[in-house]
């Protein structure tokens, strides 16, 4: 004989029921202000309290935000120059293997330079390349700096759970945003809402992922 517990006991004899369902995952926290001073503050309180993982959302550049919210210089600079660098050096490689060398090599097909004296000239001259050389160099560090702003900002990402807010609608239009993410360390529902709070914000909404 099997001897139910009191919880199988109580659902015996109700076929269908489902547990109740489990709350969706949290993806942080937002306040909305309506000023470009509100959200500067809020910037400062926000990394005073040691926040790493957050954000903030306006409809235009707000100047010294970034120094607001405390972020360090990026590194997409150096990857653009990089990008020239090595554009000016395939330019000047490119053109003194084609004018100023007869050897050959395999790249798919057999490739020879070709060397050709005119006139006189040097077969190497600097000044006649630097057109192709400055072309290349604007070339290369256009397309860095597109793409790798691109790669930078995590585009393109076709999702993301602030789509959900109606809030968030007007961040294109009169309306600033400070968002907190769940993910951060220091993240607490409880602390987190208490510090935005503090802040005085139009409204707080906690996001679902």
């Amino acid at each position: 004989m099997t001897t139910l517990s009191p919880h199988q006991a109580g659902h015996m004899g109700q076929p269908g029921r489902r547990a109740a369902p489990k709350p969706p995952p949290t993806y942080g926290m937002a306040a909305e202000f309506d000023s470009p001073a509100a959200i500067m503050h809020a910037a400062e309180a926000v990394r005073d309290a040691g926040y790493r993982w957050w954000d903030c959302h306006t409809p235009f550049p707000v100047h010294g935000l970034d120094k607001a919210m405390g972020m360090h210089a990026t590194i997409l600079p150096w990857i653009v120059f990089g990008g020239g660098l090595t554009g000016g050096l395939t330019g000047l490689a490119l053109q003194w293997f084609t004018n100023s060398t007869g050897f050959d090599f395999w790249l798919l097909v057999p490739v020879r330079g070709y060397e050709f004296l005119i006139s006189g000239k040097p077969a190497f001259s600097f000044p006649a390349f630097i057109p192709v050389i400055f072309e290349l160099t604007i070339l290369l560090s256009a397309l860095t700096a597109v793409f790798g702003m691109i790669l930078l900002n995590g585009l393109p990402r076709w999702y993301h759970p602030l789509f959900k807010s109606r809030r968030f609608l007007r961040a294109s239009d009169d309306r600033f945003f400070v968002v907190i993410e769940a993910c951060d360390p220091k993240y607490s529902p409880a602390k987190t809402r208490q510090l935005l709070e503090s802040l005085h914000p139009l409204s707080i909404e906690e996001l679902e992922a």
